[in-house]
């Protein structure tokens, strides 16, 4: 099709919640992975888009620039099959091809055009989100329970709008290791008693599907992992300083293992729960049930999950591949990871960054209240953090999940009257 080389603008769908994803003019260099760590975990795997070359995974927009209609093309059934959607411009004419079925959409501008596309869908509205508080982005993983009691106290003090306080990666003593503490932390029950004691509710972060090699899971039950056809492990990147592998939920044990650490944590009083790292639950890769396709076993592992929760607690998805997690979710991150500082690192728009967290959030704002509530990532305002007044002007204008992740007595005045601001606009909502 004919396209204007200089109004002409394309809209990529990334494979997960932290691949690029937007808006690029036809000279534009869209962003790719620096390297082969970050392809695998923060890219779609095993995919290399050739130079000069469009790919959105299962979705891909056209602006042709020249006044005629916008075009989609989005697969045909997202759950099981997510083709990639490619387009190459030459001499002033668009080229577009897929590996595997899709169909096409017209409208009048790309976020128009992909709402369309979701309305078709009839999903089930969201509910509304809870407004959080989230240790990551000041404690890390060295967070502690005092560090939460802390917090906890703060929050009354400064009269916070805060339904949920969540406790993010650093209570487990290993990833797989979920019901096994830290040595920083005392009572996993007891800190959600705590919690719910002062008329909150309590939040848990996991990474489910991933599996640290030193972990006790990984050395006594090397047969829950999912298996290369040669036999070694599923490599599911790099990340904590190890070889990261990948539970296999199609083994009936370590779907009960699984199942038991969520009922656990719901039996202890947790009823949010931040899963992350989702995506390696879709790696390829030889399972127990060899008749069970990479895409089927990530919503069948969900799904165990969800079951475990129960309906009523709340699941906020994250790193988890986006089409094939349609319907299984309360919230969803859609962008990369944040951070105090703008810029990415190598200038990988995966990377934690703000600028990469804006150009993704912005570019799937058209998911909200569609497909599931987005969460763009954490409010952070207090003085040391890099542009925090247009960070926290990008989380409010999403209009998704509000959650503040500071120490809140290190927030000076401006801090303390905006994080109140957006977490009871959330409040509102």
């Amino acid at each position: 099709m004919p396209v204007d080389a200089a109004r002409a603008r394309v809209h990529e769908e990334g494979w997960q919640s932290w691949s690029p994803s937007g808006v690029y003019a036809l000279g534009d260099r869209p962003y790719r992975p620096t390297n082969d760590n970050w392809a695998t975990v923060c890219y779609r795997p095993g995919v290399t888009v050739p130079e000069g070359t469009f790919q959105g995974e299962g979705l891909l927009a056209l602006d042709p620039g020249d006044g005629s209609p916008v075009r989609l093309w989005a697969a045909v059934d997202p759950t099981c099959e997510v083709p990639s959607v490619r387009l190459v411009v030459t001499d002033g004419r668009a080229e577009v091809s897929a590996d595997g079925p899709v169909k096409e959409w017209t409208g009048t501008s790309i976020q128009s055009v992909l709402g369309d596309w979701a309305d078709s869908l009839q999903l089930t509205a969201p509910r509304p989100a809870p407004t959080v508080w989230c240790s990551w982005y000041e404690y890390f993983t060295a967070v502690t329970e005092d560090d939460i009691h802390e917090n906890l106290r703060a929050m009354e003090t400064l009269d916070l709008p805060i339904d949920v306080v969540q406790i993010d990666d650093g209570y487990q003593k290993a990833l797989g290791d979920w019901l096994t503490l830290s040595g920083r932390f005392r009572s996993r029950a007891g800190i959600a008693d705590a919690i719910r004691a002062r008329g909150r509710r309590a939040g848990i972060w996991t990474a489910p599907f991933l599996v640290d090699p030193v972990s006790d899971l990984a050395t006594e039950h090397p047969e829950w992992l999912v298996r290369t056809p040669e036999g070694g492990f599923t490599h599911a990147g790099r990340n904590w300083g190890h070889d990261l592998r990948v539970l296999d939920t199609t083994h009936p044990e370590a779907a009960a293992y699984l199942t038991e650490v969520f009922r656990t944590l719901r039996a202890e009083g947790y009823d949010y729960f931040k899963v992350d790292f989702l995506y390696a639950g879709a790696l390829d890769g030889v399972r127990h049930d060899t008749e069970v396709d990479a895409l089927t076993a990530y919503r069948s592992g969900i799904q165990l999950i969800r079951d475990a929760i129960g309906e009523d607690a709340y699941l906020l998805g994250c790193g988890a591949p986006i089409l094939p997690s349609l319907g299984l979710f309360d919230a969803m991150r859609v962008s990369p990871d944040t951070a105090p500082h703008r810029r990415p690192e190598a200038d990988d728009y995966s990377q934690p960054g703000q600028d990469p967290a804006e150009f993704t959030g912005a570019g799937r704002r058209w998911q909200h209240g569609r497909l599931w509530t987005n969460d763009p990532d954490c409010l952070m305002a207090r003085p040391a953090v890099e542009t925090r007044e247009r960070w926290a002007a990008h989380v409010e204008a999403t209009g998704g999940l509000m959650a503040s992740s500071d120490r809140l007595l290190s927030l000076d005045e401006w801090g303390v009257e905006t994080t109140r601001r957006l977490l009871s606009s959330g409040v509102a909502r």
